[in-house]
């Protein structure tokens, strides 16, 4: 809205209003996709479990915590669609309505047994099992001795961005790729510990697309060419223009050195953007403003011009 393209943190107190009413007090939005988005989530599995979910030194307390908030705030946020149960020996029974299965979990909420589920492979973990219940992307970060890594990532739907890759590294490694990132990675050690140590924030990230695929692996599946997979090639004669954008929410749990950090995509299509003489001017003055390193971050290089000769033409 700025009319400007910016990297910065953009980190503003979680439940913050932007007219979505109960929907900003959500850490997990579900809405009238979820079957498509679950189905995606089961296909990206299917696929290969290892290419989207991996963990480094995500000891059992922080998977208990972890698993602790996402069932205490689905049970909170969405009491039509969950269910949590406890046993007399301390086992937990968690139940979604919406995929009809049904999470057995130990008194440190490691994953026992699952009822109601044909998916293939089996869930692996609880962390596993839960971020099939939801529309979001799942990460967990973790600090110990003033260094901060990656711990956990059930990513799904990845925006040109690897699990394999990221799994392990520390906040300033994660984000090198980024275009304009430099300024931020010197206070890197600082934004974690804000991450971990402050309260729960939200913050929007947005990028061009020219499908409304969620999951952009940057390695395509078996049979799939790199150009069709991409979702980067406008074509004027037929334009299909989307705003990706990102819903990023980091919930801190300071007594376990870790945060969650959820990533629920949105698509918006451009055709519509353009109606709105103010929208279509932000947007064309924010590609303009892009730097060329963040161009070619934002695979723009060769469709920027044609993409500002369409929002121009009204």
């Amino acid at each position: 809205m700025s009319g400007r393209y910016e990297v910065k943190p953009g980190m503003m107190a979680f439940g913050s209003c932007f007219g979505n009413t109960q929907a900003d007090q959500q850490v997990f939005q579900i809405d009238d996709n979820f079957a498509h988005y679950r189905q995606a989530k089961l296909l990206a599995r299917g696929e290969r479990l290892s290419k989207y979910y991996q963990t480094s030194n995500y000891s059992k307390a922080v998977a208990g915590a972890i698993a602790r908030l996402i069932i205490n705030r689905l049970t909170e946020e969405h009491p039509q669609h969950f269910d949590c149960k406890k046993s007399i020996d301390s086992t937990l029974k968690f139940h979604s309505q919406l995929t009809k299965e049904t999470l057995y979990l130990d008194a440190e909420l490691q994953l026992q047994q699952v009822e109601g589920s044909s998916v293939v492979p089996a869930y692996a973990s609880t962390l596993d099992a839960l971020s099939a219940q939801v529309q979001e992307d799942l990460t967990v970060i973790c600090r110990a001795n003033g260094i901060n890594w990656l711990s956990a990532v059930h990513l799904c739907y990845p925006n040109h961005w690897s699990a394999e890759e990221k799994i392990g590294k520390d906040f300033a490694a994660i984000h090198a790729p980024v275009a304009g990132i430099e300024k931020i990675n010197r206070r890197a050690g600082a934004i974690a510990h804000t991450m971990i140590s402050h309260k729960p924030m939200v913050r929007f990230a947005w990028g061009l697309s020219t499908d409304t695929r969620l999951n952009h692996h940057p390695e395509p599946p078996l049979g799939v060419s790199v150009e069709q997979w991409q979702g980067r090639n406008f074509d004027p004669q037929h334009p299909r223009l989307y705003l990706r954008i990102e819903r990023q929410v980091i919930w801190g749990l300071p007594q376990y050195e870790a945060a969650l950090f959820s990533i629920r995509t949105y698509f918006r299509d451009c055709s519509v953007v353009k109606k709105d003489p103010v929208l279509r001017s932000k947007l064309y003055a924010a590609i303009q403003s892009m730097t060329p390193e963040s161009l070619v971050y934002k695979g723009l290089v060769e469709s920027k011009a044609s993409i500002l000769e369409w929002l121009e033409d009204g």
